[in-house]
C-alpha cells in the first residue's frame, strides 16, 4: 500500500482558510449524519428485491416509469449486488411493514403487488436521506451536487480524502486565491458526480464523498506543479519503505490505476472509479484554463495586494522615481517595504535597478542572489535562472552555498541538466570544504547516470565524494549506492573505494 506523507512545498503565503474549513464541514457532516444515515428504512432494499423478482417472474405486467427504471438499474447492477436483491428477504424484525413471502402466481395477483410495492417504494424513497442528499443518476437532485460531495458514510474513505484535500489544497488555494480555490472545488465536485452519473445511467445506488473533487485537486497539482516531490511510504506486509517520487509520474501513474478498474470492475468494487477518474481530467483541464487566461495571476497579484496593500502602492511610486531618474527616491521607497516584507519580489527588482544604475556591483550582486532565493522558494526556477545569468553578467562569480545548491537543483528538476550539471560542478570548485559540495557531487553523478548517459563521469564525482576530509557520514549510504549504479550501467561491477575515518 502506497501511502502520501508529504511534499516539498507544505507552505503558503497565509492560513489556507478555505482548505481548513472544507476540512471542518466535512468532519462535521460526516459526525452529525452518520446516525440518520444508520437508520435508514431497512425495507427499502427489500422492496427493491420483490420489484425486481416480481418483474423477472412476470414479463407480462406493466410497469410504471419508476418502476422501469429501477428493474433497469438493477439488472446493470454487478453480480454479488444483483444476487442480494434478488433474495427475497425475510420479514423485517421490529416492523410493521409486510412484504409476500412467496411469488404472485397469478398476472393480477402480481399485478396488484407491483402496483403496491411501487408506491411503497416511492414512500421510502422519499424518506431516505442518502437518496435526498447523496447522488443517485437515476433521479439526480440539484441539491445533491453539492451535498452528496460532503457525504462519507465510512472513516476510512472520510480520512483518505481529508488527507489529499490538504496536500493539494494548502498549496492550491495559496496560488489562486481563496474565492477561485473554494469555486473549483464545489464546481469539480459536481463535475465529477456528473461524469459519474453519464457512467452509470439509471443506477439507483446512491454515490457520495468528496473523492471526487480531490481527485480534480490532483489533476490541477500535476499541471501546477508537475516536478515537485511527493515523499511517500510502502507499506508491504510487516515492512517500511520510504521514497520520494517527482508528481508528473506519480499521479498519472494513479490515473491509470483508476482507469483500469474501471474498466474491469465498474461499481463492483463499491468505488465510483470513472468519477475520480472524470474529476481528475476535469481538475487538469480547469487548471490549464486559469493558466493561460491570466486568472491565476491575477489571484496571486491579489494576495500580494491583501498581505501589504501599503508596499504596493509605494512600488508603483518607486517605479515612477526610476522612470524620472529619481534613484534615491526609488530606493526609499522600496527599502520601506522591504523593511516590512523582506520577500517581496518586486520591491528587490526596483533595488536591483537602482545598484545598476549607480554602478554598485557589491550591492546588486546581493540582491539578486536574494531574488534568486525568492524564485527558487515560489517554485519559478526560470525566472531565478534569468537572475543569475544576470548576476553573472555583472561580474558575479559565486552565490551563496545553500542558494547555489537550490539554483542547481531546481535546474535539474526542471530538465536543464546541462546547466545542472554545470552549476553543480562550479559549486563544488569554489565550496570545496562545505557540506553541501557533498550533496553537489552526488546531484552531479545522479544527473550523469540517469539522465546523460555518462556513467564514468557519475563515478568521478562520486568517488571524489567517498574520498573527500568534509564528514558526509549521513551521505555515506547515497554515495554508495550511486556507485552501484553508475557501475551497474557501466556493465560492470562494483569496486568500492571507501575513503572515511571513523574517528
Amino acid at each position: 500500500m502506497l501511502i502520501p506523507l508529504k511534499h516539498d512545498n507544505i507552505t503558503s503565503r497565509r492560513w489556507p482558510v478555505v482548505t481548513i474549513s472544507l476540512l471542518a464541514i466535512i468532519v462535521l457532516v460526516f459526525v452529525a449524519t452518520q446516525g440518520v444515515m444508520d437508520q435508514e428504512p431497512p425495507e427499502l432494499s427489500q422492496v427493491k428485491a420483490h420489484v425486481l423478482k416480481l418483474a423477472k417472474q412476470h414479463p407480462e405486467l406493466k410497469l410504471s416509469a419508476a418502476e422501469e427504471k429501477l428493474v433497469s438499474s438493477l439488472r446493470q447492477e454487478d453480480a454479488t449486488a444483483l444476487s442480494q436483491v434478488e433474495t427475497f428477504a425475510s420479514p423485517i424484525v421490529g416492523s410493521s411493514v409486510s412484504l409476500p413471502t412467496a411469488p404472485a402466481e397469478d398476472s393480477q395477483t402480481a399485478q396488484a403487488e407491483m402496483d403496491s410495492l411501487a408506491k411503497r417504494y416511492l414512500r421510502l424513497q422519499g424518506e431516505s436521506f442518502q437518496h435526498r442528499y447523496a447522488f443517485v443518476p437515476a433521479h439526480p437532485t440539484a441539491i445533491s451536487y453539492l451535498t452528496a460531495t460532503f457525504l462519507h458514510n465510512d472513516w476510512l474513505d472520510l480520512i483518505s480524502n481529508l488527507w489529499f484535500l490538504w496536500l493539494a489544497g494548502i498549496v492550491l488555494e495559496d496560488a489562486w486565491g481563496r474565492p477561485l480555490f473554494a469555486a473549483f472545488f464545489l464546481v469539480a465536485g459536481a463535475a465529477a458526480l456528473e461524469i459519474h452519473g453519464w457512467a452509470n445511467p439509471g443506477s439507483f445506488v446512491p454515490a457520495m464523498g468528496a473523492s471526487g473533487a480531490v481527485a480534480a485537486l490532483m489533476g490541477a497539482f500535476l499541471v501546477r506543479f508537475p516536478k515537485m516531490k511527493i515523499h511517500m511510504a510502502w507499506i508491504f506486509g510487516f515492512k517500511l519503505r520510504r521514497f520520494k517520487a517527482e508528481v508528473y509520474w506519480l499521479l498519472p501513474l494513479w490515473l491509470l490505476t483508476e482507469v483500469a478498474y474501471g474498466t474491469l470492475f465498474g461499481n463492483g468494487s463499491g468505488i465510483s472509479h470513472w468519477a475520480h477518474v472524470g474529476g481528475f481530467v476535469f481538475g487538469a483541464i480547469a487548471a490549464v484554463a486559469l493558466k493561460y487566461s491570466g486568472l491565476e495571476k491575477k489571484a496571486s497579484e491579489q494576495i500580494d495586494v491583501k498581505l501589504n496593500p501599503e508596499g504596493t502602492q509605494e512600488i508603483d511610486q518607486a517605479h515612477e522615481c526610476l522612470q524620472r531618474g529619481q534613484l534615491d527616491q526609488a530606493a526609499s521607497l522600496v527599502e520601506g517595504v522591504l523593511a516590512n516584507r523582506p520577500d517581496s519580489v518586486d520591491a528587490l527588482n526596483v533595488l536591483r535597478e537602482v545598484y545598476w544604475r549607480r554602478s554598485q556591483t557589491t550591492e546588486y550582486q546581493n540582491t539578486s542572489a536574494k531574488l534568486i532565493a525568492l524564485y527558487l522558494k515560489r517554485q519559478t526556477p526560470e525566472a531565478a535562472l534569468h537572475v543569475y545569468d544576470e548576476f553573472l553578467n555583472a561580474g558575479g562569480e559565486k552565490l551563496p552555498v545553500t542558494v547555489w545548491l537550490s539554483l542547481a537543483r531546481g535546474l535539474e528538476e526542471s530538465d536543464m541538466f546541462d546547466r545542472a550539471l554545470q552549476e553543480y560542478e562550479k559549486l563544488v570548485e569554489v565550496y570545496r570544504t562545505a557540506p553541501q559540495s557533498i550533496m553537489a557531487q552526488l546531484g552531479a553523478a545522479r544527473i550523469c547516470t540517469k539522465k546523460l548517459g555518462r556513467p564514468e563521469d557519475a563515478l568521478k564525482f562520486l568517488r571524489a565524494a567517498e574520498a573527500s576530509p568534509v564528514p558526509h557520514l549521513d551521505m555515506e549510504q547515497s554515495i554508495h549506492m550511486g556507485i552501484k549504479e553508475a557501475t551497474a550501467a557501466q556493465g560492470g561491477a562494483v569496486q568500492p573505494q571507501l575513503a572515511k575515518s571513523m574517528a
